[in-house]
């Protein structure tokens, strides 16, 4: 496997050297370096392992890796997007390590994954993973950490048994999934014995000093930024965001505590700057992060948002952007319709996108792109064309503004109030609507692939049941016939896709997740729903 481009690597933490007998660990990206190097997540957990003492970790990509030990005891992965399964499949192929938790001996390393995708729904992978790690990272690694040192040389039945008490450490093969029947839904999920916890709660780090980059490099997929995460979670709580109920609650960095010092860290290596967060400009005290942004020391940097609050664009936030060299800004309306923003609890009206879209223009940004929903819970084609009667107004409104006009379909997530709905076979053709109206209008329409939202909302919503069918789509191919031909494989041994992927489901009925709690309870995720359902209508 090729070497990583480690010369051009600025590192801004201090690695700490090895012990003698430090725990060989693998922290693995599936994905191409460009890809997992750009990952705030995994450089904040590589960087969190590399600084113990009692941790020898290397890095490992799909194109490359660090110097690995002859001898590894623990293998992990972050997963950040749902089909870089294919690729975990291959990299454990490559270290010889057997592709199912059960097939593994105490040869074996133990092999832990985490990342946001497993935090929303992890059995679909259940198979795969010895250890899934539910959760913030900042107390659950080195937790997890403490634990596997301390068991270094315990078997590995006895070391599952004790980290399945960690909180916020899952242990699939402890937990015993029944069926209704091969072809229906979970009946019941129980742990094995009395000794191991009946549910796993997700771990919350609540305080305000939040993640920043560890290191800085040309190679990653934005070269040389710095990336500093503003706020954590969204109050908004759209009822279909996982970025909101899974990660709540709403945590702003401190100003003097956290982002300040980190910018300016970050500034000594490099001159471009990445905002995140998924409300960035919800931040209680962004008025005055724009004031410190805007002294002369920093005017030669470059700055990037990620999506902001769409009443939240203001011409200072506009200035401010076209001062340091960004030519766009980002906004999710989620539809053109106030009817449908009601539904999804998108509280925004509709002057709000249109003085989004003139203070931009007027702030001096060259560019705007909207993103929104086709096919969610009670919308009609009436709704859609308002979608296209706003993008209309909005380019009169603002002349001379590029627009761009992203548009998924709507996909349910586990612990958001619309996991109980499928996603809308309709939704092909009403991105396709979208498409003919607005393009033949000057605006920039981009679709994401419905075919992709298929995988997707099959992934949010599986079973364990979905292990065999996920290895065999990866020798057919990673295509929606793919995966239509591994259900026809396994007919009659499991629920049909259409279950998984259209059906609506029962509020009463066990979910294949009911044991791994999120923040919030399911009976408040159940009022959420029914709090939407009066603009709910049979499609």
């Amino acid at each position: 496997m090729a070497s990583l481009p480690l010369q051009d690597e600025t590192l801004l933490f201090e690695p700490t050297p090895a012990q003698e007998d430090a725990l060989a660990v693998v922290f693995a990206f599936p994905n191409e370096y460009s890809v997992g190097i750009t990952s705030l997540g995994y450089q904040v957990v590589w960087a969190t392992l590399a600084r113990r003492a009692d941790v020898e970790v290397s890095r490992l990509f799909t194109d490359g890796s660090e110097p690995l030990p002859s001898t590894i005891d623990v293998l992990g992965f972050s997963i950040s997007w749902e089909l870089d399964y294919v690729n975990l499949l291959t990299l454990l192929e490559q270290l010889e390590v057997p592709l199912k938790g059960g097939d593994r001996t105490d040869h074996h390393p133990l092999v832990f994954g985490g990342g946001p995708v497993l935090t929303a729904n992890p059995e679909p992978f259940a198979d795969f993973f010895d250890v899934i790690l539910l959760g913030d990272g900042e107390t659950l690694l080195d937790d997890f950490i403490d634990a596997l040192v301390e068991l270094k040389t315990a078997s590995r039945p006895e070391t599952l048994r004790r980290l399945a008490r960690v909180p916020g450490v899952y242990v699939p093969a402890l937990y015993d999934v029944t069926y209704d029947g091969p072809t229906g839904g979970v009946r019941a999920i129980h742990p094995l014995d009395a000794d191991i916890p009946a549910t796993v709660q997700k771990q919350t780090y609540r305080g305000n000093v939040l993640s920043a980059s560890t290191v800085v490099t040309p190679h990653a997929a934005w070269e040389n930024i710095y990336m500093v995460e503003v706020v954590r979670s969204c109050p908004e709580m759209c009822r279909f965001c996982l970025a909101s109920y899974l990660t709540l609650p709403f945590r702003p960095a401190s100003l003097e505590d956290s982002l300040m010092p980190a910018i300016e860290q970050g500034l000594a290596a490099t001159r471009r700057l990445g905002l995140l967060g998924a409300s960035v400009t919800q931040h209680p005290e962004f008025d005055t992060l724009l004031d410190y942004l805007n002294q002369p020391q920093f005017d030669d940097v470059r700055v990037s948002l990620s999506s902001v609050r769409t009443n939240t664009v203001t011409p200072k936030l506009a200035e401010t952007l076209t001062r340091h060299d960004s030519r766009s800004i980002t906004i999710a309306i989620e539809s053109g319709s106030e009817r449908v923003r009601n539904i999804v609890n998108k509280k925004l009206e509709t002057d709000d996108i249109e003085q989004a879209a003139v203070n931009a223009k007027a702030g001096g940004l060259s560019a705007m792109k909207l993103y929104g929903m086709a096919g969610v819970p009670g919308e009609t084609m009436d709704d859609l064309e308002q979608t296209v009667a706003l993008m209309l107004r909005l380019k009169k409104a603002a002349p001379g503004l590029r627009l761009t006009f992203g548009c998924s379909t709507f996909v349910p997530k586990a612990h958001t109030p619309f996991q109980w709905y499928g996603v809308n076979k309709a939704a092909e053709k009403r991105l396709k609507y979208l498409q003919k109206h607005l393009r033949s209008k000057g605006i920039d329409f981009r679709p994401e692939s419905y075919n992709w939202s298929v995988i997707q909302a099959l992934i949010s919503r599986g079973d364990r049941r979905l292990g065999p069918v996920l290895e065999r789509v990866r020798h057919y191919g990673d295509t929606l016939g793919s995966y239509r031909r591994a259900f026809k494989d396994f007919q009659g041994q499991i629920p049909p896709l259409e279950y998984y992927v259209h059906a609506d489901w029962d509020l009463g009925q066990p979910l294949p997740w009911d044991h791994l709690l999120g923040p919030l309870p399911k009976a408040t995720l159940q009022k959420h729903f029914e709090s939407a359902g009066a603009g709910v209508m049979v499609m």
